[in-house]
């Protein structure tokens, strides 16, 4: 009988609801919320699923994500988290980035750049704000680039920083707010512009010849990683993959990069990432300052967007629509398609989804640039 009491009173104290606080009951929900946006509402599911899983499992199991040590193996999710750390998932995602993205509209209208670029002011107010709420400077850079809404880059940076201890909170903040574009920019686009410029409809693109659209990824990477080396595992990954597609003599290796590869990619970074939110690393108050912090970098990036395309709208004599200035964030295509949404509602006939991929791209760039930036400043290789 005692034998008998003994084994149930240790299968009562191995089971979770003996070893979970109130934290973990609260990031559980937080999970499900997560599960419940990206399948009942369509948010994103390819990160949030992933990520609200990952979330669920390290708050009723934290040792699915406990670190090798002597005599102990690590937990599953530990070695999906190694590659988080050594920057090679993120890199492996900007390939399956490049194999699916059109660059066309891009190179079609150059200008598209300093749409891109004026977007990325955000990550600087971001990083002004973190310096003044107490982060040390690679925190804060690694905190400000939530403002791109690009969870690899995010993830990279931080990594490369060194700040690994507050990567869980930067990355499901990220990939929280690249989910949530559709939600967070059109009340930004529509306060920042007037209807009469939401109707603007902007001329056809140039058909840009396949000559130019090979050269394009190998210039970009020739260019940028001279000046910026640092960004060579981003922007070169970026490029390999469009040049993979563009090229059109290696349709294996864009099929895998932009499916299979990318999508198993996804899978070990989303559930990895999601297993960094335990309570104990995610309940605290500079959780709170990061998530704020990319809210405010993140509508910052937008409105300057909005603005500089407003500036472009002026001087151009009105043939440019402002709208597509909010898609110089790096959510690509998601931050294309609001403008295309928002566009559309002012004026069904209205398309910019094309326009709008040509800031989105430039974005994407430029999100990687600045993360090079700061990785030069702090003298990180």
């Amino acid at each position: 009988m005692a034998y008998i009491a003994n084994t149930l009173n240790n299968l009562i104290h191995q089971t979770a609801f003996m070893n979970l606080t109130w934290g973990n009951y609260l990031m559980i929900a937080v999970a499900c919320f997560f599960l419940y946006l990206a399948i009942a509402h369509d948010f994103e599911p390819l990160l949030l699923v992933p990520i609200a899983f990952g979330m669920l499992l390290v708050n009723i199991y934290p040792d699915i994500i406990a670190p090798f040590s002597e005599g102990k193996a690590g937990g599953l999710l530990y070695y999906f988290y190694v590659l988080d750390e050594w920057a090679i998932l993120p890199s492996l995602i900007f390939m399956g980035v490049g194999a699916m993205t059109d660059f066309g509209p891009l190179i079609a209208n150059p200008k598209s750049f300093l749409l891109g670029a004026a977007a990325q002011f955000g990550i600087f107010a971001a990083y002004f704000g973190a310096i003044a709420l107490g982060f040390n400077g690679k925190a804060a850079a690694a905190i400000s680039i939530i403002g791109g809404a690009d969870g690899p880059t995010s993830i990279f940076l931080c990594s490369k920083l060194g700040q690994t201890a507050i990567m869980g909170p930067i990355a499901v903040a990220a990939y929280s707010y690249m989910s949530l574009v559709p939600i967070i920019q059109p009340p930004i686009m529509k306060l920042l512009t007037t209807e009469k410029e939401r109707k603007i409809k902007m001329g056809q693109l140039r058909p840009v010849s396949k000559l130019e659209r090979i050269l394009f990824p190998i210039v970009v990477t020739i260019v940028v990683s001279m000046i910026l080396p640092t960004t060579a595992p981003l922007v070169g990954m970026l490029m390999l993959g469009n040049l993979f597609r563009e090229s059109g003599v290696v349709r294996q290796l864009t099929d895998t990069a932009s499916n299979a590869l990318m999508y198993i990619v996804v899978i070990l970074l989303g559930t990895s990432v999601g297993a960094t939110t335990s309570a104990e690393a995610f309940l605290n108050a500079d959780t709170l300052k990061i998530v704020a912090l990319g809210l405010i970098a993140f509508s910052f990036g937008t409105a300057a967007g909005c603005l500089f395309g407003k500036l472009m709208c002026a001087l151009s004599g009105g043939t440019i629509n402002p709208l597509i200035g909010s898609a110089g964030v790096s959510a690509v295509p998601m931050a294309a398609r609001v403008s295309q949404k928002v566009g559309a509602e002012a004026d069904p006939t209205n398309f910019l989804l094309m326009h709008a991929m040509g800031p989105n791209v430039a974005g994407v760039i430029g999100t990687a640039v600045v993360a090079g930036t700061f990785m030069a400043v702090f003298g990180v290789g």
